[in-house]
């Protein structure tokens, strides 16, 4: 495990890439536990729906956060939710929806692993002390969660498979070749799936529901998307120019965009959630790494 050292500062250390020198079965096993944490906040972004956020139908993000109130786990904490959080649910909602979005791409590319660590102890703490002692919840699921965030902030887990390795000088070429494949993947059988109904305002995207595990739903113009952004990915990857990476991050970057804009107000035109939305902005994060390492590297990088 890694502690905070070599002469920096906690918040230089905090935004330095997380990749010290520990062996590679360990290292192996820190970026599983990020990816396995980055999968979880990936699929629990797609039920905060603006733009009220369950509010009227009493579900959802306003029906969890009220809990807090019923069902007390710390009493100074359910003051806060009852007279600040929930008489302004709309904004409240939309702060959850950025924090868990972020989340989901930063453990996932595997970007500022650190910061995205820290944020993943306070938004499950936050959960915990709004849902621990409701009925069916079971306490130690946050306790667990606080504890792996914890256990990603003090190790290596940008060392492979992630952009802090691009940033700290590693070869971008593996990296995009995954995220390329991926979402070439993805956004085939999402094409292939949405047949029957190209144009569905839910398309079937790539989900195991009973498991919570998913990278997104989409119909055929939100597959086709993917595959856009997948090619690109994976021509950067073959000694393609800087140029590729940035027309994948400026295709994944829009696409996310219409999502948020549309989610909750009107029909989404690609057929997805803000799951779909978050990875998305994954491919667009890791697109913009290829490109900037691109332009900083040699052709035979």
């Amino acid at each position: 495990m890694t502690t905070v050292s070599g002469g920096k500062s906690p918040v230089r250390w905090l935004f330095a890439p997380a990749v010290e020198d520990v062996p590679r079965g360990q290292a192996a096993a820190a970026v599983f536990l990020r990816v396995l944490l980055g999968l979880m906040w990936l699929d629990n972004v797609a039920w905060k729906r603006p733009p009220d956020f369950g509010e009227e139908s009493g579900r959802g993000l306003f029906h969890f956060t009220s809990l807090a109130v019923s069902d007390p786990v710390f009493p100074p904490y359910s003051w806060v939710v009852e007279h600040l959080v929930l008489p302004n649910i709309e904004v409240f909602g939309w702060g959850v929806l950025v924090v868990e979005t972020a989340l989901a791409v930063m453990l996932l590319t595997g970007a500022w692993v650190r910061v995205a660590a820290a944020l993943g102890v306070a938004q499950s703490l936050a959960i915990g002390l709004s849902v621990a002692f409701a009925p069916n919840e079971w306490p130690w699921s946050y306790m667990l969660m606080i504890g792996a965030h914890v256990a990603i902030l003090f190790s290596s887990a940008g060392r492979m498979f992630a952009v802090d390795a691009v940033r700290s000088g590693f070869p971008a070429r593996r990296l995009a070749a995954i995220w390329g494949a991926v979402a070439v993947v993805v956004g085939v059988y999402s094409v292939v799936r949405s047949a029957g109904d190209p144009l569905a305002p839910l398309g079937p995207g790539l989900r195991w529901a009973d498991l919570s595990l998913g990278l997104g739903q989409y119909n055929l113009a939100g597959g086709v998307v993917l595959v856009v952004v997948g090619v690109l990915l994976l021509a950067a990857a073959r000694g393609g120019t800087a140029l590729l990476g940035r027309a994948a991050a400026v295709v994944g970057f829009a696409a996310a965009l219409s999502l948020f804009a549309q989610i909750g107000f009107t029909d989404p035109f690609l057929g997805g959630t803000a799951t779909s939305a978050a990875f998305l902005l994954s491919t667009t994060v890791v697109a913009l790494a290829v490109a900037g390492a691109r332009h900083r590297s040699s052709p035979g990088d």
